[in-house]
């Protein structure tokens, strides 16, 4: 059996830790099938690494293009692909072999005004919808993203099967001692601070995060600050305003991306760790946090409380007074921070990229053994 699989995502936020992953697991538990990766240039000694049974092939397409529809069915083709798994939801309709699709939420469906404009919200939705019927199986990343995925796409609920995410292993190991003090000075942390990490996008809902960060200082918290980690910072203005609207500018410090390893140690050093998303297939920044001993304040929302359970407080993310109110508590109640902490580090062993991996394995074995009809009939 020869398996293609698309990493040209692989350093991605979110579809790159789920790419990572992948990889690195199936090279742990199965090291008779072939693999070949499509991959960009740089990342063509990601293979070696992984084995003898891993491959790269340079796939130079730019994701969600129209050239990406031509060019990888095509590498598929030339190197006689017997399965295909595409870890987002794109998958040509032209590929020939059989074939498998992650799709980790239908947030471009269900919240189409944070695309740029109609055309992309039409090939998002023609994307998905071509991903969805072409599948031999579709895997997601929670129960509350299979709801959906049925719902927006009406396919057979046996076609869609759910495999948890699990932590990145840096995340689960103590950094070193001395990494704390370089961390601190290298960002200035004197004060206490609350962490939020992730994309910097409309939907993560970091303006009404804000506003909230204004009344807890208000409340007698002069002296902390709001620490935001994630990419793309620039393209939404509207975060900025809301910094000088509140005079918040000495206040608020948005970093950017970090390295794994500082990440590791900011979750750590936080006070508090704060995720007011709107809409998540998943949500791995707040399990991050957990494992780090850090209390979670999560909205209440999407696949959330699916994923935190009762190791995290849950709130309600449209108002900005509930999320200034999550973190009052947070940062006053002793008790609750240790239950959520205890909690949370119960909650974040119950996830395991090895397990999720090998139910993502043992799908690949049974798509191969089944009939070319497929057992799930439109």
């Amino acid at each position: 059996m020869r398996i293609g699989i698309d990493a040209r995502k692989l350093h991605d936020f979110g579809i790159g830790t789920y790419i990572r992953n992948l990889l690195h697991q199936l090279a742990r538990i199965d090291q008779a099938t072939e693999y070949v990766l499509l991959c960009r240039e740089r990342d063509t000694d990601v293979a070696a690494q992984l084995g003898p049974n891993f491959r790269a092939v340079v796939e130079s397409a730019p994701a969600y293009s129209l050239s990406e529809q031509i060019r990888v069915p095509i590498s598929l083709r030339r190197e006689r692909i017997d399965l295909f798994h595409a870890p987002h939801y794109v998958l040509p309709p032209l590929v020939h072999c059989r074939s498998i699709v992650t799709i980790h939420d239908c947030i471009h469906v269900m919240f189409p005004q944070y695309l740029p404009g109609r055309l992309a919200y039409a090939y998002a939705r023609a994307t998905l919808w071509t991903a969805t019927r072409r599948a031999d199986r579709i895997l997601t990343v929670s129960e509350a993203s299979k709801s959906d995925i049925l719902r927006c796409f009406n396919v057979p609920a046996a076609k869609v099967v759910v495999t948890y995410n699990a932590i990145d292993p840096p995340f689960l190991i103590e950094p070193a001692h001395e990494e704390f003090a370089r961390a601190r000075e290298r960002y200035q942390l004197v004060d206490p601070f609350v962490l939020y990490v992730g994309n910097i996008k409309p939907h993560k809902n970091l303006e009404r995060l804000i506003d909230a960060f204004d009344r807890v200082r208000q409340h007698g918290f002069e002296n902390l600050t709001l620490v935001i980690i994630g990419d793309q910072i620039s393209r939404y203005q509207g975060l900025r305003r809301a910094v000088h609207r509140h005079k918040l500018h000495k206040h608020v410090r948005f970093l950017g991306f970090v390295s794994p390893g500082t990440l590791a140690v900011l979750y750590r050093l936080a006070s508090v760790f704060v995720f007011p998303s709107l809409y998540e297939g998943f949500g791995l920044p707040p399990l991050e946090a957990m494992a780090s001993g850090t209390p979670v304040l999560s909205s209440n929302v999407s696949s959330l409380p699916e994923v935190l359970g009762d190791a995290a407080l849950l709130v309600d993310p449209y108002s900005p007074e509930a999320i200034a109110d999550g973190l009052l508590k947070l940062l006053t109640d002793d008790t609750l921070r240790s239950t959520l902490t205890a909690r949370g580090l119960a909650k974040a062993r119950e996830y395991s990229w090895e397990e999720s991996v090998r139910r993502v394995h043992d799908i690949y074995v049974d798509v191969m053994q089944e009939d070319r009809g497929g057992p799930f009939p439109d």
